[in-house]
């Protein structure tokens, strides 16, 4: 009898021991399972340039950058993320320009209408600097590098204080709009006059509407943890956008419109090559003050010598246009990018060879308007080409460009652009 009680005794305590082993491999399991989730959310939210924190991501971006106005520009700013709400969320920055010595900020908020079609309202108070000839659609995704190329050479920027509203609504997966009302008083941070009509304008009010849409038909998606994800980057990729000026609402100076579009395809070839095409083209009417024009994306410094115009190659510019040389009212650009197989040299060392072209044409009427600024116009066709040899040493590479064509220079050496690059992106 007592070898029987034994015998069940040692059976309970067994089958009570493996129970526990089971609870605590699951409860293991659980917690390797969060850890993971938690992780894999980390990594996607430092690839997007913010560092997450229980209710708000701090926006990397602005830790510091440099540009020829501003100098040192460095600040923070980010965005309450959705443990402090689904529905509504609070945004802005706060930096400093120690070249300059003023401090830029935005305050902005935003209130979601419709989960379904995540259609969201939104509120912005920008006090900042923005490039003159710069162009951004409103639909552009978030894009975070360590630094930005173009950024250090730029020194052509007006100031500007723009109250706005929109409305960002997805129609489908593939098609997404925002709209755009805002006021903005505008101020050249370098000398220039817009004469209109006999009337000399120095700084100028403005009011505008932009509806912007961006179409991505070959793109799939898929539904991970509850929330939508793009598992398939399609091309070509379509982005259009429409901006009108209007004068005398709410003291407005100007009447204008413009339209902008872009398109990308990408060939992925059986080599592991990759062709990339990006058209982009623009066109202004009416009365367009310089800051509100196109400047065709230049990336080079005004220096004598190659070496002294030695700094960092841009991802979508042209290299050898120097900064301020063109300004148009309609233009158009093409770039063809052709990225070779990495070639294995050692298993961490792979560089790669990138073969590039770039076209540009436009014109503008009524260059006399624009007063104490001197630029050509691209009525000629630009072409440059050259190579890039990227992933040299951290990320680090190397780039050469050629000037040809309508706007070669007499010196050769002004035709020729050699740079490093750099092409981490988190």
């Amino acid at each position: 009898m007592r070898k029987h009680l034994f015998v069940v005794l040692l059976l309970t305590l067994a089958s009570y021991s493996y129970a526990q082993q089971a609870r605590l491999s699951k409860k293991d399991s659980t917690k390797t399972a969060q850890d993971s989730i938690k992780k894999t959310e980390f990594l996607k939210n430092f690839g997007n340039g913010f560092l997450a924190f229980n209710y708000f991501n701090i926006d990397l971006k602005y830790l510091i950058k440099f540009n020829q106005y501003e100098g040192i520009r460095s600040g923070l700013g980010g965005i309450t993320n959705d443990r402090f709400s689904e529905h509504y969320r609070i945004d802005g920055y706060l930096v400093y320009g120690f070249k300059d010595k003023a401090l830029k900020y935005k305050i902005g908020g935003g209130f979601r209408v419709n989960e379904a079609s995540d259609t969201w309202i939104n509120l912005a108070y920008i006090d900042d600097l923005q490039e003159t000839g710069s162009s951004k659609f409103l639909t552009d995704k978030r894009f975070f590098t360590f630094f930005e190329p173009r950024l250090l050479n730029i020194d052509l920027f007006h100031r500007h204080i723009t109250k706005s509203v929109s409305l960002q609504h997805k129609f489908s997966n593939h098609l997404l709009s925002e709209t755009q009302f805002a006021i903005s008083k505008i101020d050249p941070t370098y000398y220039y006059n817009f004469l209109i009509h006999n009337d000399i304008y120095s700084s100028y009010d403005l009011s505008t509407s932009k509806v912007s849409l961006q179409w991505s038909p070959f793109s799939e998606f898929l539904n991970i943890n509850g929330k939508l994800e793009e598992t398939k980057d399609g091309f070509p990729k379509f982005t259009l956008q429409y901006t009108q000026a209007f004068k005398s609402i709410l003291g407005s100076d100007f009447s204008f419109s413009k339209l902008d579009f872009r398109t990308i395809q990408q060939f992925q070839h059986k080599n592991d090559a990759i062709t990339r095409l990006t058209l982009v083209a623009g066109i202004a009417g009416g009365n367009t003050p310089i800051t509100h024009l196109y400047h065709a994306y230049p990336n080079n410094i005004t220096k004598e010598t190659i070496l002294q115009r030695f700094s960092v190659a841009g991802l979508n510019s042209f290299e050898t246009m120097y900064f301020n040389e063109f300004f148009s009212d309609r233009f158009s650009t093409l770039q063809l990018k052709h990225t070779l197989k990495p070639f294995k040299i050692t298993n961490r060392f792979k560089p790669q060879l990138v073969l590039i072209s770039r076209y540009a044409i436009g014109d503008m009427s009524n260059i006399s308007r624009h007063q104490g600024i001197q630029f050509n116009t691209l009525n000629k066709l630009y072409s440059e080409s050259g190579f890039e040899i990227n992933k040299l040493l951290f990320g680090f590479g190397l780039s050469f460009a050629y000037r040809y064509g309508g706007y070669h220079l007499p010196k050769l050496e002004d035709n020729m652009a050699f740079k490093f690059t750099f092409n981490i992106s988190l």
